[in-house]
């Protein structure tokens, strides 16, 4: 079937210096000029496409989308402007996007509506779609065959418009294992992320955060590593302080019994001298001293058998264990900072400014990448994983090798400290 395009449309001359901002632009390029429309469909459908929305009225009610038309005269009027992640505009404080697949807008289109769906418009790699029926159905069912499939982790860089080196990728890359796992742009500053709306349902689904001053908030518990488990610290700090004592590989039954000397020893009450006087602690009952006592040896057990899986994964090394699990919330404090901006809860300026925070942070607690994804993918399946060895730790693990292999990694190409 003939696309029937506008005049104009296709075919216009290959740029001589152009150089597509991903992979996906790329494809959509080089198929363009080969006029293999059946492969640059393949691309869109596997896909997510971003188009303009009102967001005062999304704001209003968020279970519609009032997209936003444009005008091109080549077109001969109206036109539904749609955009692959790397030629997105820049955030805007009232300019935002929705995300989408392709099988969606030949669904959502209906009579009134423009004729013309436009591909990246402007962009050498622009291609115009009718959208209405019988023609969208062509492009349609490339969706349904390419576009149902799960896109395992990949590693998505920007070519342009996002940092390669320094200060700002670092912290980016930081949020590298999420970014691997669900196939977004690892060093994509000016994150549109999911879409508005979708940012926005993350925040309150998954952290209970509906406005600025919460994501502030969590962002400064994420950044003083202070959203995970102090009881993690207790037993991975008790094992630092052994192995700095006595050297070497720390004993998992001495681990064990240490945890146990001290839960006791600061349990049985003591004499507080401070400038208000003198006061003293109670000493605790016995049943709740053994319960945790029995929860930390407990918890020390599934730290050493998760290491263990990860020494035999490669993603520690043969005598390696985690020193602390920090990485779980500077991970996420780089992720936070860009999911933030995608909710619109603040300026590129302030995510870029958290970004580097944690990046910064993230050095003084690790010596390399490999340490630093040990102690993410720990904690993740720590609050997770309940040792089932699924998804939670099986998607970081296939991320993990992929950034500690592929050659365009920010992990083998920007130093750790």
């Amino acid at each position: 079937m003939s696309f029937g395009p506008p005049p104009g449309a296709f075919g216009t001359p290959a740029p001589s210096a152009w150089t597509p901002p991903t992979e996906i632009e790329q494809a959509l390029f080089e198929a363009k000029y080969r006029e293999d429309w059946a492969a640059y469909f393949d691309v869109l459908a596997r896909e997510p496409l971003y188009y303009e929305i009102q967001r005062d009225k999304a704001d209003t009610d968020p279970d519609r989308t009032y997209s936003v038309f444009g005008h091109d005269p080549r077109a001969g009027g109206a036109i539904w402007a749609v955009y692959t992640v790397g030629v997105l505009p820049a955030p805007e404080p009232h300019r935002v996007f929705h995300r989408s697949r392709l099988g969606w807008f030949a669904e959502a289109w209906k009579p009134g509506r423009p004729p013309w769906i436009v591909v990246n418009p402007g962009s050498p790699c622009e291609a115009f779609l009718p959208a209405a029926p019988p023609h969208s159905g062509a492009w349609a069912q490339h969706y349904r065959t390419n576009g149902l499939q799960r896109v395992p982790g990949r590693l998505l860089t920007l070519r342009v418009g996002g940092p390669l080196h320094g200060s700002v990728a670092h912290g980016l890359a930081c949020g590298a294992l999420l970014c691997v796992s669900n196939g977004s742009v690892w060093n994509a500053m000016a994150w549109h992320g999911t879409g508005y709306l979708n940012e926005l349902k993350r925040l309150r689904e998954w952290w209970g955060i509906t406005t600025r001053e919460e994501w502030q908030d969590y962002l400064r518990d994420l950044l003083a590593c202070e959203q995970h488990s102090s009881v993690w610290d207790f037993a991975l700090g008790l094992r630092r302080s052994i192995a700095r004592d006595f050297g070497g590989r720390v004993d998992l039954g001495y681990w064990r019994q240490a945890a146990a000397n001290l839960i006791r020893a600061n349990s049985e009450g003591s004499v507080v001298v401070s400038e208000d006087g003198v006061s003293r602690t109670e000493p605790r009952p016995e049943s709740e001293v053994e319960a945790r006592v029995e929860g930390v040896q407990r918890l020390i057990g599934r730290i050493t058998r998760y290491e263990a899986r990860m020494r035999a994964d490669g993603v520690l090394g043969e005598n390696g264990y985690v020193s602390s699990v920090d990485a779980w919330d500077l991970g996420r404090a780089s992720k936070m900072a860009r999911w933030g901006l995608g909710a619109r809860f603040c300026t590129l300026a302030e995510a870029e400014s958290t970004v580097i925070q944690a990046g910064r942070a993230a050095s003084l607690s690790y010596k390399s990448w490999q340490d630093f994804s040990a102690g993410y993918i720990l904690g993740r399946c720590l609050h997770f994983d309940d040792e089932e060895f699924g998804d939670w730790y099986q998607d970081m693990l296939e991320a993990h090798r992929i950034l500690m292999s592929e050659a365009g990694s920010p992990w083998l190409n920007i130093p750790f400290r």
